[in-house]
């Protein structure tokens, strides 16, 4: 068929028409799913940014709401919240996303849906915010208001499960903002500050920081402690003492150290509890309140409220919040006391020192007390044991063959490799030259012990320590250390670690152990908390057998009837003891080593260690510690 040329310029005609409307449809589509795109970034974006409590680089409608919604979220802003997209609808120059919502809140999930407005105004698409794309039920007038629920604090049990860490009650002395003229505030603080005797300067700038409604907590004291504080306190504007409980043991210093305290949460405590736990909870704050924070502490319950230009308050969620659980110990509430008052009769300048005791047939650790210092050294001091190593050096030689009725010589001096050892100052004459290991040990001969190393390989202390729990890694659930007993390099470390120094290391608790394995027959392990689940390292050497156990028991108790611990005599029951002292540091000016004091024994079901970082011997400083104690 043949076109003329109308025919060919009406086909070009409906070429280009087609050819337009292709394209028009083309663009419109681009168009279509561009701005899907934009809408579905814009609303990941806006879920990013709610989740982060801040709008800052959101587009919006109006530049001032992301500040406004700053302030609505405030009160939230600790607590971790999700938030994704669900659905997006489009019509027009508008959208809609729905927002999926979950708050971790009370150890709960809130969850719930929003919508969020989104439009188009010309350029590009913008949020429309309003409070109720935070929560639907928001209006402007409204106010977000979180509470936090205490939980009641589980308590630390000692023997018996009879309560040693509950609540008592308790005075916080602070400044009630309300009360004073805010001119005086400043006043106030520094004149409160000075009387409970902190820091001045501080307090004020705390007190003078705080809102206008705050009371500002200076100090707390137990009820007893307060009656010491200058009733004229309440003469000072703003100055008040709220009654209140706290959990706290039966005394201020009360197994401190190992323990710990509680108080209320630090910064560093908020920001890495991951929202468990907000401003003004309490919580532990060291030792094993702070270790088992979670099971003592519970969790706090929470409630969410919106509250109007009425101020009524409407409840938006609630959890309620989960009481702790009571940590079950084995002390024994008046043994750790006679404990710390012991040592703590020493003085206020008396170095730092320790005292650990033990019931051998189960390992319950009655009892783990430290002097001055403010260090737990009772379960976790590394110092050399000095002469009370002297039960490991009698049991590697016992297993090399020497009899406690052998004879050995017992110099007043002993040369190895040019370096010269002797024994204690006083060491009595007539226990020198030859003697038997009963004697040798009894007295605490240095020199004995060191003449007869040549009966004992490299890994005879090593494995001696061990038959009696020494240099072992165990996970108790508290802090704890066990000693090293590494092999000895070259013949003077050997002839130093024989007498408990060279590189062997031990924690007061750790040589109450070694005794306590004496007592039961056995290597025993400590045990404080009977719920945990305990790892135990059950040695690599031969294990203590009981005729071993009962030469040993028998060297303690010839200490007693016939040796450095005579003064136990009189002390009730067949008791066991052994004496120890340990040079450390650098020579004094007079060029003698500062020494470490130590004492262990048993007596009946009970194994004691005393430790005094610097003494005068054993026998003269740990000694009459450890007599006041087995009375």
């Amino acid at each position: 068929m043949t076109l003329g040329a109308a025919g060919r310029q009406d086909s070009s005609m409906r070429k280009l028409l087609a050819t337009g409307l292709l394209s028009s449809l083309v663009l419109s589509g681009c168009s279509l799913f561009s701005d899907r795109g934009q809408i579905e970034d814009l609303a990941d974006s806006l879920a990013a940014a709610l989740a982060e409590h801040s709008l800052a680089d959101v587009p919006l409608t109006r530049d001032s709401d992301a500040e406004r919604h700053e302030e609505l979220v405030s009160p939230l802003n600790s607590r971790p919240v999700t938030v994704s997209v669900g659905e997006v609808t489009e019509e027009g120059d508008t959208a809609s996303a729905t927002l999926r919502w979950t708050w971790e809140l009370g150890g709960q999930e809130w969850r719930y849906d929003t919508q969020a407005p989104l439009v188009h105004d010309g350029d590009r698409w913008q949020v429309d915010w309003s409070p109720a794309l935070v929560e639907s039920s928001l209006t402007d007038e409204d106010r977000l208001v979180v509470s936090s629920l205490a939980a009641q604090r589980g308590r630390v049990l000692g023997q018996g499960d009879l309560p040693v860490v509950e609540d008592r009650p308790v005075l916080r002395f602070g400044i009630d903002k309300t009360k004073v003229e805010a001119a005086q505030v400043g006043t106030s603080a520094e004149r409160l500050a000075a009387m409970l005797d902190i820091d001045a300067a501080g307090y004020r700038t705390r007190v003078e920081g705080a809102g206008p409604q705050a009371f500002v907590e200076a100090l707390v004291l137990r009820s007893e402690e307060a009656s010491g504080v200058d009733p004229n306190y309440a003469a000072i504007p703003g100055a008040v003492a709220l009654e209140d409980e706290m959990p706290l043991a039966p005394t201020r210093d009360f197994a401190a150290e190992l323990l710990g305290r509680v108080g209320p949460a630090t910064a560093e405590i908020i920001e890495k509890s991951e929202g468990r736990i907000q401003v003004g909870d309490v919580v532990g704050l060291s030792g094993l309140q702070a270790q088992y924070d979670e099971v003592l502490g519970g969790t706090p319950g929470v409630e969410v409220a919106a509250v109007g230009a009425d101020g009524q308050r409407r409840q938006l969620f609630s959890a309620e919040p989960r009481d702790g659980e009571d940590l079950r110990t084995t002390l024994d509430a008046a043994m750790q006391q006679k404990a710390e008052a012991i040592l703590a009769g020493a003085g206020e300048d008396a170095p730092p020192s320790a005292l650990v005791a033990m019931r051998p047939s189960d390992g319950a650790l009655l009892a783990a007390a430290n002097g001055n210092g403010g260090l737990n050294i009772a379960t976790t001091g590394q110092y050399a044991p000095g002469s009370t190593f002297k039960l490991v050096t009698a049991l590697a030689l016992l297993r090399s063959g020497v009899a406690p009725g052998d004879v050995i010589e017992c110099p007043a001096t002993i040369n190895v490799d040019g370096r010269v050892f002797e024994n204690y100052d006083d060491y009595p004459t007539n226990r020198l030259g030859a003697v038997s290991l009963t004697t040798a040990f009894a007295n605490s001969c240095n020199t004995a012990l060191i003449g007869a190393r040549d009966r004992l390989d490299d890994t005879a202390l090593t494995e001696a320590a061990d038959a009696l729990g020494l240099g072992r890694d165990h996970d108790l659930g508290f802090p704890s250390y066990f000693g090293q007993v590494p092999p000895p390099e070259g013949e003077t470390e050997k002839a130093a670690d024989v007498i408990g120094q060279g590189k062997v290391l031990a924690s007061p608790m750790a040589m109450a152990a070694a005794a306590a394995s004496v007592s039961a027959g056995h290597a025993v392990v400590p045990t404080l908390l009977p719920d945990y689940e305990s790892t135990v390292d059950e040695g690599d050497a031969p294990a203590l057998t009981e005729q071993e156990a009962q030469t040993l028991r028998d060297l303690l108790r010839a200490v007693v009837t016939d040796g450095s611990g005579a003064f136990l005599a009189h002390v009730p029951g067949d008791v066991g003891a052994k004496t120890g002292t340990a040079e450390y540091g650098e020579p004094g000016p007079d060029g003698k080593l500062a020494t470490h004091a130590w004492m262990i024994a048993i007596q009946g079901d009970l194994a004691v260690a005393v430790f005094v970082e610097d003494g005068e011997s054993g026998s003269g400083t740990a000694g009459p510690l450890l007599e006041a104690f087995l009375r």
